[in-house]
């Protein structure tokens, strides 16, 4: 009579467990669905904005009242040598 309590109240509680299991992992594929389409919205707003703001930076470089306030300067370009050392060349 006990073993046939035990195995009632055992397998109630599986197929409990089994329903909770399955809904959480419902809703885990469903959150990870919206997080792919979130991020893919993420990539495509940073390659926009990177876009922009590499014409804004020519924009500016290009405009006259910019270049009378900043100056450019002389462009120096740098190299490493064998012993990791850093060497200014102004060309």
């Amino acid at each position: 009579m006990k073993a046939d309590i035990f195995f009632f109240i055992a397998s109630a509680a599986s197929v409990i467990v089994t329903v909770l299991v399955s809904i959480a992992l419902f809703y885990f594929i469903k959150a990870g669905k919206n997080f792919y389409s979130l991020s893919q919205e993420i990539q495509n707003h940073i390659k926009d904005s990177e876009e922009f703001i590499a014409e804004l930076k020519d924009r500016l470089e290009n405009n006259f009242f910019f270049r009378l306030l900043f100056p450019l300067g002389k462009k120096t370009k740098r190299s490493k040598t064998k012993s990791g050392t850093i060497h200014k060349r102004v060309e």
